[in-house]
C-alpha cells in the first residue's frame, strides 16, 4: 500500500524515533509499505518519521542506481533501531534532496565512512563500517530518526535561498508526484 509522504513542517519529522521490538504490530507489512511507497516516489530511502510514525525503521533501495554502480544491484535493506555509533573519513559535499522536501536541493557535506548498528528484519543484531554513497544515504536516512533533516546541514545564506519553498510547504503548497500529507494552511 502507498502511503502518504509527510512534508516539511509535520511535527514528527522533528522528533526523536523510538526503538521497537520484535512484537511491534504488523511490521512485515509495515516494511513492504514502505519499500512501495519509497520506490513509487523515485526515493532511494525512507525513514519512518517521514510516513508518520515516530519509530526507527528506514528502507533503502539503492538497486535503482545498479546501472551505472553494478554493486547496487538488488540491494534492498531495511534497517531496525539503526544507530550510527561513529562517523570518519574524508567530508564529501553532494547534493542531496528528500522526499519530505520536494523540490529542495542542496550540497550537504558528509563523513564519507560510518560505523553503524543495526537490526534486520529478523532482529539479528549487525555492526558494520559502511563508506561511500551508502554511508551517506545511511547517514540522511537516520538523520530523520533523530528529528533532524538535510537541510539542517547547510549554511544559514543557502537556508534564506529556500525559505520560499520551506514557507509554501507550511502552507501546504508543495507539490510533487507522489502522495502527501502537508500541514493545513
Amino acid at each position: 500500500m502507498i502511503l502518504p509522504i509527510y512534508t516539511y513542517g509535520q511535527p514528527v519529522l522533528r522528533k526523536e524515533a523510538e526503538d521497537i521490538t520484535a512484537e511491534y504490530p504488523n511490521l512485515k507489512e509495515l516494511i513492504d509499505n514502505m519499500f512501495e511507497t519509497m520506490v513509487r516516489a523515485d526515493g532511494v530511502g525512507l525513514a519512518a518519521p517521514q510516513i508518520g510514525l515516530p519509530i526507527r525503521v528506514v528502507t533503502i533501495t539503492l538497486d535503482p542506481l545498479s546501472e551505472d554502480y553494478p554493486e547496487f544491484k538488488d540491494f534492498n535493506k531495511v534497517y531496525i533501531n539503526p544507530h550510527i555509533l561513529e562517523v570518519s573519513g574524508e567530508e564529501v559535499a553532494m547534493d542531496e534532496g528528500c522526499l519530505s522536501l520536494p523540490g529542495v536541493h542542496e550540497t550537504v557535506k558528509r563523513g564519507s565512512c560510518i560505523k553503524v548498528k543495526y537490526m534486520d528484519e529478523n532482529f539479528v543484531e549487525h555492526e558494520e563500517v559502511v563508506e561511500g554513497y551508502l554511508a551517506r544515504v545511511m547517514q540522511h536516512e537516520f538523520d530523520h530518526l533523530e528529528g533532524k533533516l538535510f537541510i539542517d546541514h547547510i549554511s544559514t545564506l543557502r537556508k534564506q535561498m529556500v525559505k520560499g519553498k520551506l514557507n509554501a510547504m507550511l502552507k501546504g503548497k508543495a507539490r510533487s508526484s507522489y502522495k502527501m500529507k502537508q500541514v493545513k494552511s
